[in-house]
This record gives structure tokens, C-alpha cells and sequence, in this order.
């Protein structure tokens, strides 16, 4: 099938990733499993093995010149999580493992002092375990309750339904970005909006939309945001909460130890500044050296040329999926991002992985890290999912595999 004319040129962006270059221990595959996490360029690769290899030292109160240099790295990487995410200073970015981390972050600290019995959290019915488990224990732990945003019947948030739930006992509305499955991309701005009209604060997850478009916290006006750096081609075991000063000010550490306290004695302790409070131990130093790396290739390319780039190939992915016999897709069509989670026929989601892998085609299958979702959706689904290094041959082959399936078990 002709190939689409696009805005990017992915083929040439594979060239900056190793994992796209022929090499003896690995097969060369099309990779569609970016929902769950990314390859890594070479900038990245070069710039943790670099920082290893040449700057390593930990940092903030080294008295020698390593550690002076792997705090201006480190510290480098926070102001440019900043700038990327328009954050109104470096303070109001915290270091954390990933997505997961930094929403535990959140309801240990934040929720603990501010949530009591009686108060209610409200997230929604797609939401990622990581954004969905925090709130059930905290709720369980301070005597809350649990409201459930429902989604509707083509993968969407009706805001009229958010206005019905909120109450004056709203505490939190905690929402994804783009759903890790459905390919929702969520009006967070406008959800915030609502939240905050009736007193509530806003938690945005956007571990899906980070690499994907771009991302404002002040235009969102979003109280806390996290990310993971591994899916926008960073390093594992690196990720972002960004809250607003003010909030950070009046939480307590989530952990303590060393590097977030200023003063301690028999008869008493005094916190360091934010982020310093929220960052006990050594940090992820090399990895934040990765992410800044990995941030800088992002803006290299583009953020809105990314977005428009991965519009088209969604689109031109919605229009090939639809040519394939009983597969049925969820989510919202069209207006969604690049993630497709679907069943074919009655055929197993791991059946059809394992039938797409024989064609060198990446893909993932099972509930997705989101298991209430995937009741209200009928069980599991197998899940195909783009980044910037994706093109219409990538589609094309996934397309000719799902046929290739339906014959396998007899539908062709």
C-alpha cells in the first residue's frame, strides 16, 4: 500500500536509535509497544554511559570538583524538566523513580495531612493502576470515599458527569492524560477548571502524553502532574512530580534520610527546602543526566511537529484497522492518540501478540495495568501503540499480520 506523505521523516529518526540498527543479538522488529515504554536514542545512551563513566559522583555537598559537576548536571536536568513542562521554577519539580512513585508521592504526603474521613477522591473509570490504587488505599487508610468517574460507551469523560459528582467534601480529581488503553485524550484543562470551582485539586497523569504533545502545567493549571522518563525515550527508574510551590511547602516528606533535612539534633529536626524534601538519599543521577538528554532530543525534533506527525499516522491507522475483518477497537474514533487496544474475532489477545511476533510485529497484550477498565471493556485486549519513529509501513505490516492471524485460527 502507497505510503502516506507525512511531516516527519521516520525512517530517519530510526537512525538515532540503536535498537532500529541491524545487530547480531537482536531481531529486527517493528516496534509497537511504546505505551509501555520507548526505545532510547543514542543521545541518551551516550549521555548516562558519559556521566558514568567520566562524571560520576553524588551530589550537593561533595567538596570536590566531581561533585560539582554531577550537581550542575543534576540539577541541569531539574531546570530542564521546568522549561519543557513551563513550570514557574525548578522548585516545583521532584525527582521520582516514575509516574507510579510520584503519585504515591502525592497521597502519602499531600493526602495523609489533607484528606479525612468522610472527603472524597474522585477518579475516572480509565485510569492506570498508578493512578487508580494510590487513592483506593489512602481512601481506605483516612476513612474517604471513592468516587468513580464513568466513562461513556465510546471511551469519553462527560464533564457534565464530573459536576454531578462533585461535592463540597471533593478533595482530589485525579485523571489521566491519554489513557494507556482507550487513546482518550482527556480535556484536563477544562477538568481542572471544574475541580477547582468546587474547591477540589487536580492530579494529571501524564506519563501517555508527555512525549506526544506538548505539555503545559501553568496552562493546565493542573495542582500535580507526573511522568516517567522511559516513555519519552529517558532511562528507566527516572520520573517527574510537578506541584506547585505552595503545596510542596505545605506537605511533609514523603521519606526521610538524607539530603532533605537542614538541621537535626536529639530535640529536633528541620525540613530542607522543596524539592530537597522530597528527595531522601542518593537521587537517580545518571538517569536525570538521561532525561535531560532525552527532553532535549523531544524539542530537537519538535513538540507540535511530533503531535501533528502522530495525528496522521493515528489517523491513517484508524482508516487500515477498519479494513480488518472482526476486529473491534476501543476508544474514541477519531480524536484520540496513537494507542489501539482491540480484539479480533474471538481469538485470545496473548494468542494474537504471540501470532504477530512470528511476523516481527511488537505489540502487547493482557488488561494493561488498568483491570477495571478492562471489566467494563469485556476482558483483555491485545494493544498496538506509536511513537515518533513509527510510519505507515509500520501499520501496514501490523495490518497484513492481523490478517495473517485470522487465518491462523480459521477465520480466512
Amino acid at each position: 500500500m502507497a505510503t502516506t506523505r507525512l511531516a516527519i521523516d521516520a525512517h530517519e529518526i530510526r537512525r538515532q536509535f540503536p535498537f532500529f540498527q541491524p545487530h547480531p543479538e537482536m531481531r529486527s522488529v517493528i516496534y509497537l509497544d511504546n505505551a509501555a515504554t520507548t526505545q532510547k536514542p543514542y543521545a541518551v545512551i551516550e549521555a548516562v554511559s558519559h556521566f558514568w563513566a567520566y562524571q560520576n559522583a553524588n551530589v550537593h555537598r561533595g567538596g570536590h570538583g566531581a561533585g560539582a559537576k554531577a550537581s550542575a548536571l543534576y540539577e541541569a536536568a531539574r531546570e530542564c524538566v521546568a522549561k519543557f513542562l513551563n513550570a514557574r521554577e525548578p522548585a516545583e519539580i521532584v525527582f521520582t523513580r516514575g509516574t507510579t512513585e510520584a503519585i504515591n508521592l502525592v497521597a502519602s504526603s499531600w493526602g495523609e495531612t489533607f484528606v479525612r474521613a468522610g472527603d472524597e477522591i474522585i477518579v475516572t473509570e480509565m485510569e492506570h493502576h498508578a493512578n487508580l490504587l494510590p487513592w483506593m488505599r489512602l481512601a481506605e487508610k483516612q476513612g474517604a470515599t471513592l468516587r468513580v468517574w464513568r466513562i461513556t460507551d465510546d471511551g469519553r469523560l462527560d464533564l457534565d458527569a464530573l459536576r454531578a459528582l462533585l461535592t463540597e467534601r471533593t478533595r482530589l480529581v485525579a485523571v489521566v492524560h491519554i489513557s494507556n488503553v482507550l487513546g482518550t485524550v482527556n480535556p484536563v484543562a477544562e477538568i481542572c477548571r471544574i475541580a477547582h470551582e468546587a474547591g477540589a485539586r487536580c492530579l494529571v497523569d501524564a506519563a501517555q502524553s508527555i512525549a506526544h504533545m506538548p505539555v503545559d502545567v501553568q496552562a493546565i493549571d493542573c495542582d500535580f502532574l507526573a511522568f516517567s522518563g522511559h516513555k519519552a525515550y529517558g532511562p528507566t527508574g527516572i520520573g517527574v512530580l510537578y506541584a506547585k510551590r505552595a503545596l510542596l511547602e505545605e506537605m511533609p516528606p514523603y521519606q526521610v534520610g538524607g539530603g532533605m533535612v537542614r538541621i537535626v539534633s536529639w530535640e529536633r529536626r528541620q525540613w530542607a527546602e522543596p524539592p530537597a524534601k522530597f528527595e531522601a538519599g542518593t537521587p537517580p543521577i545518571g538517569e536525570a543526566v538521561g532525561l535531560h538528554a532525552a527532553l532535549d532530543f523531544i524539542d530537537s525534533l519538535g513538540r507540535e511537529a511530533i503531535a501533528a506527525y502522530e495525528h496522521e499516522l493515528t489517523e491513517y491507522a484508524l482508516r487500515r484497522l477498519q479494513e480488518v475483518p472482526g476486529l473491534r477497537l476501543h476508544g474514541p474514533v477519531p480524536d484520540r492518540a496513537g494507542i489501539f487496544a482491540f480484539t479480533l474475532e474471538d481469538i485470545h489477545p496473548h494468542d494474537i501478540a504471540t501470532v504477530l511476533d512470528t511476523r516481527d510485529v511488537a505489540i502487547r497484550s493482557g488488561l494493561h495495568c488498568a483491570h477495571p477498565l478492562g471489566e467494563r471493556l469485556g476482558g483483555a485486549t491485545a494493544r498496538a501503540s506509536l511513537a515518533v519513529y513509527n510510519d505507515t509501513s509500520h501499520i501496514d505490516a501490523l495490518v497484513e499480520a492481523l490478517h495473517t492471524t485470522r487465518k491462523v485460527f480459521g477465520y480466512a
